[in-house]
């Protein structure tokens, strides 16, 4: 069962006791990402993220690490377009050093102009990093194609440019405006004592104290018809795709998971069977939903030789209009619906999952779930839900679509893509 408690400082806490297991897992949670940012300040969220590493006014950076790792445990963060997370795990006796570590990096961050410049070295090397990672490249390529000028096209890492120009006024500013109670959700699950674990949080967080308030307001993009493409010297053309979707917090999402465990999620699904298995054009391809507050999309990728391009865009482009077209069946559904759940209880078996979905559910929708609540939400799945959501994503076709290889030809792409964009 989940618990929820409001520190001093007015930060939220999502809490879920598992006596069973000898281990915690806590999480500091921030409305803060690539979608709050601006133009001047792209990638900010995520310099910060880094910079929190880099010592506070009691520990140095490497006292940060080493007091987690020598207790056995792991500590860590990451940042996306939407919130970062710092999280910890441990055995459950030293849940106090975690908070202690995690409220420390919060409360007495140096923000040292050293350390800044340094980071900066660093975060352009991850910035470079993703540039050799195709399939990341081609992400954040579509993001542009997607999203155009709206903060949703934005990198998340920023990019070589405006990290170059971040200062520490503009870094102190952004997290002035973001790191406030209001906005920090902290969920914590596996063994505790309940009384110890609030007490100590609330000697540490509950301090906590800033007036500024949140007054970040979201925007409602749509979705573009565009194709971009990129040249760069390596072996395979990699292709991603964008089609509608559905928002973060709504229950159609559950609808979309299950269709798309048919569609695209694994080795057994439609796409998989077909282009890989059946045709042989790629190695790699699979369908996934991305979910925003107020505005979702459905991606497909995939790499293969640049031979085989026309032939698997018109596979992919008969699996839509059969989708479309065919729908799924009784029998479909009701495997598709049973690998959705198999796939959340056995998630359920690791602490840090579900910490982490604790973390994100109360931080992006003031709400947590319990898990029978979401197999009853699965479990209730009809098959008019399936058609209706089926025609949500799949009626308007692709609309915005990337591609990053060797020589690649935009106006082949787009042949390719059937004149469709």
């Amino acid at each position: 069962m989940y618990k929820r408690y409001i520190l001093d400082s007015k930060i939220r806490v999502i809490t879920e006791h598992i006596p069973y297991v000898n281990s915690i897992s806590i999480g500091l949670w921030i409305g803060s990402g690539s979608r709050y940012e601006n133009t001047a300040n792209n990638g900010v969220s995520h310099f910060i993220e880094h910079i929190m590493f880099k010592g506070t006014k009691n520990r140095t950076a490497k006292q940060i690490a080493s007091e987690i790792e020598e207790l056995g445990g792991q500590i860590n963060a990451f940042t996306g377009k939407e919130a970062t997370c710092f999280y910890v795990k441990l055995l459950d006796e030293h849940f106090d050093v975690g908070i202690d570590v995690l409220s420390d990096m919060l409360l007495n961050p140096k923000f040292a102009m050293q350390d800044i410049e340094k980071e900066k070295s660093v975060i352009q090397e991850e910035i470079n990093m993703y540039e050799d990672s195709p399939e990341d490249l081609v992400s954040d390529i579509l993001s542009i194609a997607t999203w155009g000028n709206d903060s949703l096209s934005y990198p998340i890492l920023g990019t070589n440019k405006t990290i170059k120009e971040l200062d520490r006024e503009k870094i102190i500013n952004y997290f002035n405006k973001t790191y406030i109670p209001e906005n920090i959700v902290i969920s914590i699950t596996g063994n505790f004592d309940e009384d110890k674990l609030i007490s100590k949080l609330n000697n540490t967080f509950g301090t906590l104290k800033n007036n500024n308030k949140f007054d970040f307001s979201l925007s409602y993009p749509a979705i573009n018809r565009d194709i971009i493409v990129k040249n760069k010297d390596i072996e395979q053309i990699h292709v991603a795709l964008t089609l509608n979707g559905i928002e973060l917090g709504n229950d159609k999402l559950y609808t979309l998971l299950a269709i798309n465990n048919y569609f695209g999620a694994g080795t057994s699904s439609r796409l998989f069977q077909r282009l890989r298995e059946e045709e042989g054009y790629v190695y790699t391809i699979y369908s996934f939903p991305s979910a925003y507050k107020n505005k979702g999309i459905f991606n497909i990728y995939f790499a293969l030789n640049e031979q085989y391009i026309n032939n698997a865009m018109e596979l992919v482009l008969s699996e839509i209009k059969t989708m479309l077209k065919n729908k799924m069946n009784s029998d479909n559904i009701v495997k598709a619906k049973e690998q959705l759940k198999g796939n959340y209880i056995l998630g359920l078996e690791s602490m840090s999952s579900r910490m982490f979905s604790l973390g994100k559910s109360e931080l992006m929708l003031g709400k947590v779930f319990e898990p029978k609540e979401i197999l009853n939400k699965i479990d209730m799945i009809t098959i008019d839900d399936v058609n209706e959501v089926i025609d949500i994503v799949f009626k308007e076709g692709i609309f915005s679509a990337a591609a990053v290889g060797r020589n690649v030809d935009e106006y082949k792409f787009k042949d390719a893509l059937g004149g469709i964009i």
